[in-house]
């Protein structure tokens, strides 16, 4: 068998009752997570323009878009993965070598689900299956030291996920498999330098295409089979050698993954809650620092804190803030949070953040590059004016793997983000459909999700 039939395999195979308990939880509390960041990034402007095109563009409306409407399943799965991912407030997977976000896979999978009028617990095992393959391939196979973004190895998770909603057998997935792995392969420059709206579209534009090239393999259309081993394939010509046994892969990976509690990059999510902690203990403000120093592992270093992939001391757009981080513990000092209001343009070009961004050093440590990714350690020593220096170390935060986030935080920040989009009843019956989920049709979900009212619904309601 080559590689891509194995895996079409493993796909088949999978089913509900291979999930633990705790891999059944934490798929519930991704899926509400996500739903949350979802709808709290409705009034997104790049969120604004790819409705727009959906709906100029049509497609026949098999699935529902979240906010409200319908279209074909491809464009609602580039749709709501757009809203899923946004906010740059879904959950990561932290390898070694590689960072990827597997719920931007939720809204690839809901669609297929749906299309295929499948149950909670189709959908649950679905979820599962694209997160395993994402993260393994994380494990083995990164490609981000190579110059590809993480999404390339989201195409082989989307086909995945979607070949299962909809039911394929093992040659249609190896089919989606060969066509997804071979098309969808994008530079890394998305994350480097200037950021651009790019960041938050690119996994959603691979959701569209995988989802598109998935039911292509569904109506017979084929494609290699040797995709991963083959003469210039996968491995040859982008991420080097690698092995996974499939045979022996199981659906838990999920209860490796990290929920965030605030809203900024995942390698930032340590230093935040040890800085509130801080300024919670001592209580200083922004105009009593003189100096904040950060010690973090190579990767927090070269993604967020001006190593390789340029400086992060130039903020001016929200794509740009939330992968600052000097922004974000400046943000943090100054406003005492990081939720989606930190990004708003005026807040971002103030003076104060501005000035105080610049005082923030930030440096590796080889000890901590070490420790990482079972960690997510931090050194944090902040200067005030009057000579005191305040000093704390963390390991890790609330919502790491390790330190699983509570349902009830979990419900908590789903309100938050949706409250200017529904109202407390509909909040509720979400929260609870999702925690029921595996005693529920998935259109039982969407149809909740289809009442939450985008900003523009909203205000010609309020005006009639």
């Amino acid at each position: 068998m080559t590689m891509s039939e194995q895996l079409a395999a493993f796909v088949v195979g999978a089913n509900f009752e291979e999930l633990s308990e705790a891999a059944r939880h934490q798929l519930k509390v991704r899926v509400l997570d996500s739903l949350g960041c979802a709808i709290g990034a409705l009034d997104g402007e790049p969120i604004r323009l790819v409705h727009e095109q959906v709906v100029e563009f049509g497609g026949n409306g098999l699935c529902t878009l979240i906010g409200g409407g319908s279209s074909a399943p491809d464009r609602a799965a580039f749709y709501n993965c757009a809203l899923v991912r946004y906010l740059d407030f879904n959950d990561s997977y932290l390898a070694k070598g590689e960072t990827a976000h597997p719920s931007d896979n939720l809204g690839a999978v809901l669609a297929a689900a749906e299309y295929a009028g499948k149950s909670g617990r189709d959908l649950l095992v679905a979820l599962a299956v694209a997160y395993q393959v994402l993260c393994r391939l994380c494990d083995v196979a990164p490609v981000r030291a190579r110059g590809f973004d993480h999404t390339t190895l989201g195409s082989f998770a989307v086909a995945c996920g979607v070949a299962k909603a909809l039911g394929l057998d093992v040659e249609q997935i190896t089919n989606a498999i060969g066509i997804c792995g071979t098309a969808f392969n994008a530079l890394r420059v998305t994350r480097t330098g200037s950021l651009s709206h790019w960041k938050g579209l690119a996994y959603p534009n691979t959701a569209f295409g995988a989802t598109h090239a998935t039911f292509l393999a569904k109506r017979g259309i084929t494609g290699p089979r040797e995709v991963f081993e083959g003469n210039k394939g996968f491995m040859q010509t982008i991420s080097g050698p690698f092995t996974i046994d499939w045979c022996a892969e199981n659906l838990e990976r999920v209860t490796r993954t990290d929920v965030k509690k605030y809203n900024a990059e995942i390698h930032s999510q340590s230093t935040i809650e040890g800085v509130l902690e801080l300024r919670r203990a001592y209580g200083f403000s922004g105009a009593d620092v003189d100096r904040v120093e950060l010690e973090v592992f190579d990767v927090a270093y070269n993604i967020i804190g001006g190593g390789e992939e340029g400086e992060k001391v130039t903020v001016s757009t929200k794509e740009e803030a939330d992968h600052s981080l000097p922004y974000l513990v400046a943000v943090a000092i100054l406003d005492g949070e990081v939720t989606p209001e930190q990004y708003r343009p005026e807040r971002i070009t103030r003076p104060d953040a501005q000035t105080l961004l610049r005082k923030v050093t930030v440096r590796p440590a080889a000890d901590l590059s070490q420790r990482f990714p079972d960690q997510m350690p931090v050194r944090i020593t902040i200067w005030l004016k009057e000579g005191r220096k305040l000093f704390l170390e963390k390991q890790a935060y609330e919502g790491f793997w390790s330190e699983p986030m509570r349902w009830e935080t979990v419900v908590a920040k789903f309100d938050q983000l949706s409250a200017p989009y529904a109202d407390p009843s509909l909040r509720q019956r979400i929260v609870q459909a999702v925690e029921n989920i595996g005693t529920i049709g998935v259109a039982d979900l969407t149809r909740l999700l289809a009442q939450v009212r985008r900003p523009e619904a909203t205000t010609r309601r309020a005006a009639g």
